[in-house]
């Protein structure tokens, strides 16, 4: 909890970055957030190779409404990965839903470095919230499990989709949300079948190139958050 003169005690991780990697020394201003308390100014009071506690002075930014977009998307290699969760976790999404579909490459994914790469994109964009990293499920699992209310926006490279400026126009900003990018090599043609019977899916396309997975995923995030997204409002500081 972030709430004017309740101390906290940092995590050992966070103390090493403050002590070794920052430099800072007691007395040092801190900002410290979450999506529940919002952004407080705090002071460094202790710090050592013991750990670090800060002292909460009073707060910068009240908590704010969330993003509910998630974004689905298969496994890729590690170094196009970091970069995908780094930079959709700037752009807002709220869930990072790894997917296996039946022509992702096995990869390794590692939740806990990858929770770090959200962490500090949170902070370089000011962001409140961290989105939430799920564990790899299969295609066909997450497709049966698949909640009601939420719509479904596939990323369909094969050509059969509408053009995704038009698709999201039609789609209420309120309802909850989801885009899923497939493998490089694309979705399957089962895969696809089988999305299509879904009422709740819409398949878009993301214009006349040729996009890697992480590059259409990062296209389609910024296009969903300029149509129905929170980049139809005014930042207030």
């Amino acid at each position: 909890m972030l709430a004017a003169g309740h101390p906290i005690v940092l995590t050992p991780a966070q103390a090493h970055r403050l002590r070794n990697v920052l430099r800072l020394l007691p007395g040092d201003a801190i900002a410290a957030f979450n999506e529940r308390d919002g952004e407080w100014l705090c002071e460094l009071s202790e710090i050592s190779q013991r750990g670090a506690r800060v002292a909460v002075r009073r707060q910068l930014r009240p908590a704010e409404p969330d993003s509910d977009l998630w974004l689905l998307f298969a496994p890729i290699k590690r170094t196009r990965l970091d970069w995908l969760v780094e930079k959709a976790t700037e752009l807002g999404a709220a869930v990072l839903f790894p997917v296996w579909t039946g022509r992702t490459q096995p990869e390794r994914l590692n939740r806990d470095r990858l929770g770090a790469l959200a962490i500090a994109a949170s902070e370089q964009s000011e962001r409140l919230s961290t989105p939430e990293i799920r564990a790899p499920e299969p295609f066909d699992r997450v497709l049966a499990a698949w909640p009601a209310g939420r719509h479904l926006v596939v990323c369909d490279e094969s050509g059969a989709g509408r053009p995704i400026a038009a698709a999201l126009a039609d789609i209420s900003p309120a309802a909850p949300a989801a885009l899923f990018i497939g493998p490089e090599g694309g979705f399957t043609e089962s895969e696809l079948d089988a999305l299509g019977k879904l009422p709740i899916v819409t398949r878009v396309g993301l214009g006349p190139r040729v996009l890697r997975a992480e590059t259409a995923a990062l296209a389609a995030l910024a296009v969903f958050q300029a149509i129905a997204g929170d980049w139809r409002g005014v930042r207030r500081r």
